[in-house]
């Protein structure tokens, strides 16, 4: 490292009289230097205490010495810093923890003479003197307000050209985007803007920040475009390891630097004050981006800072852009699992509604948008002789054809429109991306309805879903209640169209007209009674109608006497060995979220918790809120390089609630209870039932029970006997509900005379042997020895030829049929693998 060593050999000098006893020399020396030799002196006293060397004389020289006005340039402040932190640093983390009053305070004083300094050391000192606050308080507090002045200051620069800190070089982010973007950096008032942006290091703006950030807004040129490219920089932003001057810090890729990481942070507020249609799409995409767990998935997130921002942005949008700031914060816990932003988000959902004064739920359903489908669900793009059609359909399928002159449609786009219009063609692609997300984001929200028990008014229904361009696909699709008799009766059927308005049409053919004043729901098999499930069960296969989501044939969890013996929780799903990386994806999927298992820090057990969710038409602060706990272990004794967990066991399942205490003496609005453990007698049934269905879902689809390759692996044999008893055990309810379907369906096969369902299996008489697949776990066994058969069937060869009311994309139930179909004929099976298991017997 270069710099400057001191004022010769008169301060070694003045050093070892001091040494030896005499404790003014090193003070007379330094009285009798100008300015600019008390500043060297300074620089090589502050090297002497980095390297340890005559401490005792030289701290409290230069504890003098900060006190006073030194005229400091910015290198040398930036020398100062960089001899405490970074891969030069001249002295050790533990050390500069302990020397930290004696060295930190000269570079404090520099760093503020020379106006600027390297901010990004400065932010990480300040850190560390919070976090040293508990030793010495005084000292420590007055130090980190000092550094919290400078680094709220604005740094000098010259019109035109960035300050330095903003979009630096420390990360990938800074370059790409100066390099990107050089003529409008380089407008006038650019520079004033960003450097306001790049002094926001909370996630809330104050009105005077917003205030001033507004002003310089409207005086810089093309500053909204400034805005909205550095923010679409960050939205695009890969996660990377970035210099990172923390001596203590994880290490962990992120999307910017400290410093830009501010600058970005004062973007996203001052979007707000842009009057644009982009602001809340671009403002949500950078809460996805830096939400988004690392690597795509978990919860330690690209950038939590970043994420919590943004979505506070959001939570401060009104009006128009209300609805469509909800959709974001609706769609975004799909995605990100990080707690503190998922906390930030139910805030920032609550705070939107309060402000329209609205339900989240309603507010989401107001802002669903049509994206340019009309009524009929089509949205038409000419393309010169040609005419791109984006359509959604029942059940929520989406599809982008292409129709010609003559009318005739094409899948495809055609060499014309390929040829001719590629970039027109390539916006019509997007918009079926965009359209694509959006069924899907519909479809999870209706089903959160569908757990919650939401009760709509018929003119909300009406408009906000059986009418929507987007969401009428996948309303019309499912089965609804009407209420009668003032809602002691419901009568279910699906949606259809009568004249001006509809009525819900019943199993038997009979329809019953939604009048202006009916209520209505979404029809749930637990409130049914086992005629009427059965019935309509056998209606929808009958008409081979498909459902966006498992609604006529969902599985239902009632309570058992079991679980009304344990009173505190459930043991039901207890005791089972899960492929954890399968399993921790599913519970993501679900919205379970808590710690990983693994070999680190309690990484040997894990807490999963699922709000459930609460009927729309309850205000955010009010009523009883539920929440599921799932329990699960480390049991493998293997682990991947990253240390993260291969398997997992299962434990309980119990629950709590928490109660609005709004109208509680001194309570505020909205105010809420601590959680509190709950029986399960007095759960819900609907709550119980949904939050069970899901562990179930996990222990059936990432049990090792369900892993046909499993014994071929030779491994972790200790769990062969879990293996057998799950592969080929009792039936679980939505294996119960296989053999229900299967037992309508396989009459309309070409097999039909060849299988038969027991108990347990689907029974398959073949030219060669007879095979039973079990119901639960597609595994099979073959007659007369019971003997293992390890087969993977060609799922999309049979795709198509039965009509499946669910799991028709890779489930279980496509699964068994495929297997059967092709056991039937083994004698035309050509795969060695499945023909040398066959022969053998």
């Amino acid at each position: 490292m270069v710099g400057n060593t001191g004022p010769g050999s008169g301060l070694d000098e003045a050093v070892a009289c001091a040494r030896a006893g005499n404790a003014g020399a090193l003070g007379e020396f330094l009285d009798s230097l100008d300015v600019a030799g008390r500043r060297k002196a300074a620089l090589a006293l502050h090297r002497r205490v980095c390297r340890r060397s005559d401490e005792e004389v030289a701290k409290p020289a230069l504890a003098a010495l900060a006190r006073q006005e030194l005229v400091w340039s910015v290198a040398e402040a930036d020398l100062l810093l960089a001899r405490l932190l970074g891969k030069d640093a001249a002295v050790a983390p533990h050390e500069l923890r302990q020397s930290f009053l004696a060295l930190v305070p000269i570079a404090v004083a520099a760093a503020d003479e020379a106006g600027d300094c390297d901010r990004p050391r400065l932010r990480v000192l300040r850190d560390m003197a919070e976090s040293l606050r508990i030793y010495r308080q005084d000292e420590f507090s007055l130090l980190r307000d000092r550094m919290d002045v400078l680094l709220r200051r604005e740094s000098p620069a010259d019109e035109g050209l960035l300050r330095r800190h903003i979009l630096d070089g420390n990360d990938d982010y800074g370059p790409a985007m100066r390099t990107a973007h050089a003529d409008l950096l380089s407008g006038t008032g650019v520079t004033e803007l960003l450097a306001h942006c790049a002094l926001m290091d909370r996630p809330r703006a104050s009105k005077a920040w917003r205030s001033e950030s507004a002003a310089r807004l409207a005086r810089a040129e093309a500053g909204a475009e400034v805005v909205r490219r550095l923010l679409e920089g960050i939205a695009a932003q890969p996660e990377h390891r970035v210099d990172d001057p923390d001596p203590h810090g994880m290490g962990a890729p992120t999307l910017a630097d400290a410093a830009n990481t501010s600058l970005v942070r004062g973007l996203l507020w001052a979007a707000l004050d842009v009057d644009a249609d982009w602001v809340v799409p671009l403002v949500g995409a950078v809460a996805l981006n830096a939400g988004t767990g690392l690597g795509g998935s978990g919860g330690f997130c690209r950038s939590q800072t970043l994420a919590t921002t943004a979505v506070a942005v959001l939570g401060e949008c009104g009006g128009a852009r209300g609805g469509e700031a909800v959709q974001w914060l609706g769609r975004l816990p799909k995605k990100v699992r990080n707690r503190t932003v998922i906390k930030g988000i139910a805030k920032a959902l609550e705070a939107v509604a309060a402000r329209a004064g609205l339900t989240p739920s309603m507010l989401r359903e107001r802002g669903v948008a049509t994206l340019g489908l009309d009524g009929r669900g089509i949205r038409e793009v000419p393309l010169g002789a040609y005419t791109a059609e984006l359509a959604v359909r029942e059940p929520g399928t989406v599809a982008l054809s292409f129709r010609g002159p003559e009318g005739r449609l094409l899948k495809t786009a055609p060499k014309e429109v390929r040829e001719t219009r590629a970039e027109e063609l390539k916006g019509v692609r997007a918009g079926l991306r965009e359209l694509k997300a959006l069924v899907a984001a519909e479809r999870s929200r209706v089903e959160e309805h569908l757990a919650a028990g939401t009760v709509w008014p018929a003119e909300d229904w009406q408009r906000y879903y059986v009418d929507h361009p987007v969401t009428g696909a996948v309303a019309r699709a499912l089965l609804w209640e009407v209420a009668e008799d003032d809602g002691e009766r419901w009568t279910a059927g699906l949606p259809e169209r009568t004249g001006g308005g509809w009525a819900l049409a019943g199993e038997d053919g009979t329809a019953r007209p939604v009048g202006p004043d009916a209520r209505l729901r979404l029809w749930h098999p637990l409130r049914a009674g086992g005629e009427e499930v059965a019935e309509w069960r056998a209606a929808m296969a009958e008409r081979e109608e498909r459902q966006p989501f498992k609604q006529v044939f969902r599985e239902v969890y009632p309570l058992t006497p079991a679980e009304l013996a344990t009173g505190a929780y459930s043991n039901r799903f207890a005791g089972h060995v899960l492929r954890y990386g399968q399993a921790r994806a599913l519970m993501a999927e679900r919205g379970w979220a808590g710690n990983h298992l693994g070999y680190f820090s309690d990484g040997w057990s894990s807490e999963l918790v699922k709000e459930l969710p609460v009927p729309g038409e309850l205000p955010a602060g009010e009523g009883t809120r539920w929440r599921a706990r799932f329990f699960v272990e480390l049991v493998d004794e293997g682990a991947y390089s990253d240390g993260v967990a291969r398997l997992c066991s299962t434990d309980q399942v119990r629950f709590e609630r928490r109660a609005n205490t709004a109208g509680a003496p001194g309570a505020s609005a909205g105010a809420r209870g601590a959680w509190e453990a709950a029986a399960l007698a007095d759960v819900p049934a609907l709550v119980l039932s949904e939050a069970l269905r899901d562990v179930d879902l996990f222990v059936g689809v990432a049990s090792i029970g369900a892993d046909p390759h499993w014994r071929d692996r030779g491994e972790d044999r200790a769990y062969d006997g879990y293996w057998e008893s799950w592969s080929f055990g009792e039936l679980t309810e939505p294996a119960l509900i296989r053999r229900e379907t299967l037992a309508r369906l396989l009459p309309r096969t070409r097999i039909a005379d060849r299988v038969e369902l027991t108990d347990r299996f689907l029974r398959v008489r073949g030219e060669l042997r007879a095979y039973r697949i079990h119901l639960g776990s597609g595994n099979v066994l073959m007659e007369p020895d019971d003997s293992y058969l390890c087969v993977v069937a060609d799922r999309a060869r049979d795709r198509g030829k039965v009509f499946l009311p669910f799991e028709e994309d890779g489930g279980l139930l496509s699964v068994i049929l495929s297997k059967a179909l092709l056991l039937a004929a083994d004698d035309r099976i050509t795969d060695p693998t499945i023909t040398a298991q066959i022969r053998r017997g």
